[in-house]
């Protein structure tokens, strides 16, 4: 049952449910119904934190319920620059094999010969066409890579790995999207007759920073991914850091400010592993919806990462609200579609922002099939400046019944 009170200059809203974990797609509201006129008021004010116990061992996949969770929401470890290291370092959830990364021991091709110079955007847009396991040489140092053009993977091409050895910046500018993959791009070269529906090529970036990435205006898609686009395929993130990447402002759908992906069959999840984006202030990443990342009916795990002061900054919601131009929801994760999985283990998730719903995740799955699973994570500061799921501070859900499970989770305002 829906409830709602509304006092000047907030509207608040929650349901009933029978347990903590929530009563599944009762208890949460869609964004087209009551609460689309929220104000931008905090909608749960209260700061008591949150936490599950292990009440529902077993039900996330790959999961390891004897780990400690180990995700303070004190300040992430400094690489060397005084940026964030790669993911929460504390996070010990368990990793399958499908997430690990990808032996780069014998590459196909290198890029560079040795020096920073040899290390350009060129280079690597014509090693990524080329396809195969790709590795970087370009010294001893940490380099910093300005990408004048996007790097396209082509489907006919070998799979790709881009490994950067911890050393490497992949640098849109401010004005170019750095990576893209899509199986139902002619330009890349039709595979099958359901581009929509292939498991193939094999994205993997892994031991990078993405940095600068920028796709607005860029609408074929629907827009959206600014450091990375990927559309069908498999796709895995490992040991990698994104700062500062943008897509458009605004709209209601549009989304990923550093990752976007459709079209990725759901058997095959999007693995983010051990990575980080934004990870301390100024370095976050936004978009109109999903700061860092964003998809339609793409499944995810996410394990052992960080994610902080990423942003959605669009308003109006989905569908958007009458005289606005829509957007607004999951400060770092945007998760919209039918039938999909998110799972959330080992990682912290700390003062990420949404106009509307959702300050650290927007999970809606439409014919309320979906599933979201969270383990030994923690989730502290997310700001819903519109509305949000009782008892999950930071979250909007519309998921199957009994959705979401929570195991050694907290949830906090403060």
């Amino acid at each position: 049952m829906i409830n709602l009170i509304k006092i000047p200059s907030l509207i608040i809203v929650w349901a009933t449910a029978s347990t903590a974990c929530g009563g599944g797609g009762n208890d949460s509201v869609a964004p087209s119904t009551s609460f689309a006129q929220a104000s931008k008021t905090p909608l749960v004010p209260g700061t008591t934190p949150v936490t599950t116990p292990d009440a529902t061992p077993g039900t996330a996949p790959g999961t390891n319920p004897g780990t400690t969770p180990g995700t303070s929401p004190g300040a992430a470890p400094l690489a060397a620059g005084s940026e964030p290291v790669a993911g929460n370092a504390m996070g010990n959830f368990f990793i399958p094999a499908a997430a690990q990364a990808v032996n780069t021991r014998t590459p196909a091709r290198t890029i560079g010969t040795g020096t920073p110079e040899s290390c350009t955007s060129a280079a690597v847009v014509i090693a990524v066409a080329q396809g195969g396991v790709i590795t970087f040489n370009c010294g001893t140092n940490s380099v910093n890579i300005k990408m004048t053009s996007t790097a396209k993977v082509f489907n006919d091409k070998p799979d790709v790995t881009l490994d950067g050895g911890g050393l490497v910046t992949l640098d849109g500018g401010g004005t170019t999207r750095i990576l893209y993959q899509n199986t139902c791009d002619s330009a890349q070269v039709f595979t099958s007759n359901r581009c929509d529906l292939q498991a193939s090529p094999k994205l993997t970036v892994q031991n990078l920073t993405f940095r600068h990435g920028n796709s607005v205006g860029q609408t074929e898609e629907g827009g959206g991914g600014g450091a990375i686009f990927v559309r069908g395929g498999q796709f895995k993130i490992v040991s990698s850091r994104f700062f500062n990447n943008h897509c458009d402002a605004v709209g209601p759908d549009v989304g990923g400010g550093a990752v976007r992906v459709l079209g990725v069959p759901t058997v095959f999840p999007v693995y983010v592993v051990s990575s980080t984006f934004g990870g301390a202030a100024g370095l976050g990443n936004e978009c109109s919806n999903g700061g860092a990342l964003s998809s339609i009916g793409v499944s995810y795990s996410v394990i052992n990462s960080l994610f902080t002061h990423n942003e959605a900054i669009g308003t109006g919601a989905n569908p958007a609200q009458a005289g606005k131009p829509g957007g607004g929801s999951g400060g770092a994760i945007y998760n919209d579609g039918n039938f999909f999985s998110l799972q959330l283990g080992g990682s912290i998730f700390r003062d990420n922002n949404a106009n509307e719903g959702g300050g650290a995740v927007f999970y809606v799955s439409n014919d309320r099939s979906g599933t979201l699973a969270i383990d030994t994570s923690t989730f502290a500061r997310n700001l819903s400046r519109g509305f949000e799921k009782v008892g999950f501070p930071g979250f909007f859900i519309i998921a199957a019944p009994g959705q979401p499970s929570s195991t050694s989770s907290t949830f906090s305002l403060k």
